[in-house]
């Protein structure tokens, strides 16, 4: 009898956590799911390449969000405004001409992306729910946190344009979460 009731345990809990586990995708080499799990000071700013949860992951939209959220931190990373220019919306390069860019982004280098969830939003753009970590010279931090190494969580608002998504400006009165590493 008890190897019965034993049996029945592990079946039970093997079969509750195949029906409760978040669904897994399988995308190859092209999407990254991981959680996120704190760098030590020397490894920061992380990784460059942009990973996803598994919420993020099985949104419809992940694989082109991914491909531009590549390019825009990739961009940034590399200190090239052209390439910048053609991951957001005409209203933010008019925002941020090149001279300003380059200045803004000197010595940011952003790494650990992780997008953690993709939203639908009424006007057929997306909400996209990101955190990433920056590190920079305190003198180009922002004046209210002037520190070498920053993490960022944000919602990027991206429209279709140009067949593709754009970064979108953000809604006024929107405030992006940051704290030192």
């Amino acid at each position: 009898m008890l190897v019965v009731v034993s049996s029945l345990t592990v079946g039970g809990g093997l079969l509750a956590r195949e029906l409760y586990q978040p669904p897994r995708r399988d995308d190859g080499p092209s999407a990254s799911v991981r959680t996120t799990t704190p760098l030590p000071p020397a490894r920061q700013p992380g990784s460059a390449k942009v990973g996803f949860t598994g919420d993020a992951a099985a949104h419809p939209e992940a694989e082109p969000v991914r491909r531009l959220l590549q390019e825009h931190f990739d961009s940034i990373n590399a200190r090239d405004y052209e390439r910048w220019t053609r991951t957001v919306v005409a209203e933010r390069t008019q925002a941020q001409p090149r001279s300003e860019w380059l200045a803004n982004y000197r010595s940011t280098r952003d790494g650990s992306i992780l997008v953690y969830r993709i939203e639908a939003v009424p006007n057929g753009g997306l909400t996209v729910l990101i955190g990433f970590t920056s590190t920079q010279d305190v003198a180009d931090a922002p004046p209210e946190l002037p520190e070498t190494c920053i993490r960022w969580r944000l919602a990027l608002p991206l429209a279709r344009q140009q067949g593709g998504w754009r970064i979108d400006t953000l809604p006024a009165g929107s405030t992006p979460e940051y704290t030192s590493c």
